[in-house]
C-alpha cells in the first residue's frame, strides 16, 4: 500500500506565509511527478504546481511568482512554500504523486487526504 501523509495547513493572514509538506510511504520504486491541487467550496480541482522527477516545474498563473514547488526524492516528500497569501487562496489543498510500485508497473495516481488553508483578509 501506498499513503501521502500532507502537514503544514492552517489560519493564515492576507500576506502571510505557509508551508506544505506531504510524505509519500509504503511500497514505492520510484515516483514521477509530485504536485498539489486545491479545491475551494464550490469550485473544482485545480492545478496549483507541479514537480517532475528531473525537476522541471509548472505553477498555476494565478500563483507564479508567490508559490515554490520543490521535493527531495530520497524522503520521497513533496514541499509547496507559500508567500504573499491572498484570501482567494483559501481551499483544501491535496498532495499528488504519481508512483510506480515496481521497476515494471506504471506510474498511478495517488492522493492526499488534503490540508485546509484559510487566508483571512
Amino acid at each position: 500500500q501506498v499513503q501521502l501523509v500532507e502537514s503544514g495547513g492552517g489560519l493564515v493572514q492576507a500576506g502571510g506565509s505557509l508551508r506544505l509538506s506531504c510524505a509519500a510511504s509504503g511500497s514505492i520504486f520510484s515516483i514521477d511527478a509530485m504536485g498539489w491541487y486545491r479545491q475551494a467550496p464550490g469550485k473544482q480541482r485545480e492545478l496549483v504546481a507541479v514537480i517532475r522527477s528531473g525537476g522541471s516545474t509548472n505553477y498555476a498563473d494565478s500563483v507564479k511568482g508567490r508559490f515554490t514547488i520543490s521535493r527531495d526524492n530520497a524522503k520521497n516528500t513533496v514541499y509547496l512554500q507559500m508567500n504573499s497569501l491572498k484570501p482567494e487562496d483559501t481551499a483544501v489543498y491535496y498532495c499528488n504523486a504519481q508512483i510506480r510500485r515496481t521497476k515494471w508497473s506504471g506510474a498511478y495516481d495517488h492522493w492526499g487526504q488534503g490540508t485546509q488553508v484559510t487566508v483571512s483578509s
